[in-house]
């Protein structure tokens, strides 16, 4: 079996084809450096490529999945150049979960804010702790968002839905996030791993082949401008970092 070695997450294989994917600073309740988002595209794309893996758990250490960028180590883009390879590396951590070959079941535990949100609508089947809570703070700092989310919200929530929980930034249970449907389903908070394992050998025990189509197709059907709104949001979130509004919010959030 092939354990991969990264800086901030952890990434282990189990008996049976299950990888679990760790996001590894409970410190900082795994908010988002460049290390973290870095580790992450590489964990993924390095399990994608790895035969044994079969399906992967993406789930977080210590209290909470994600708590979005983190404050206390954030580096402001001085030049569009670098803005842009900020969010590139942001989407590229994406394009690894969601369109990688792997079917990946999401433990989400704990808080998951912004890109750590994005990631958890990622998975392809997000399993949300009763007590886990998500938001996106992006637009209220004058941001935008990343993670293909203005793709797949819509196709998950609906346009309207969408729109009030991109626009308003507030904050849902994870009762609610399952009535909307964006939470695949919820468990009390001690079964979560049990439940995420169960789930994930379901998807390792199938065919390899025909789970790789169906996600893929499933994706390419349903949402068929994925690429389109990485682009663009690549775009919007690069322009948001170059207004000076927007240093202005950040230092006082």
């Amino acid at each position: 079996m092939t354990d991969f070695t990264y800086q901030t997450v952890l990434s282990t294989l189990e008996d049976g084809g299950v990888r679990t994917i760790t996001l590894n600073r409970p410190q900082s309740l795994n908010a988002m450096n460049r290390a973290l988002i870095d580790d992450v595209a590489r964990a993924f794309e390095d399990a994608n490529a790895d035969p044994a893996t079969r399906a992967i758990i993406f789930t977080g250490a210590g209290k909470a999945f994600c708590a979005g960028d983190d404050r206390r180590e954030h580096v402001h883009p001085e030049t569009e150049e670098e803005a842009r390879d900020l969010v590139q590396a942001i989407q590229r951590a994406t394009h690894a979960i969601t369109l990688g070959v792997k079917p990946v079941v999401g433990a989400i535990n704990g808080w998951a804010v912004g890109g750590g949100f994005e990631w958890a609508i990622n998975c392809d089947f997000p399993i949300w702790a009763k007590s886990a809570r998500g938001f996106f703070p992006e637009v209220s700092l004058n941001l935008f968002v990343t993670g293909a989310v203005t793709s797949l919200l819509p196709a998950l929530v609906g346009l309207g839905k969408a729109r009030e929980m991109l626009f308003f930034g507030d904050r849902y249970g994870a009762d609610e996030l399952h009535e909307i449907g964006l939470a695949w389903k919820t468990v009390e908070d001690g079964a979560l791993l049990e439940s995420a394992r169960e789930t994930a050998q379901r998807l390792a025990d199938l065919p390899t082949l025909s789970v790789r189509a169906m996600k893929r197709v499933l994706n390419a059907a349903a949402m068929p401008d994925m690429h389109r709104a990485l682009q663009l949001e690549t775009d919007a979130t690069v322009a948001g970092f170059m207004d000076p509004e927007t240093t202005r919010l950040l230092s006082d959030f």
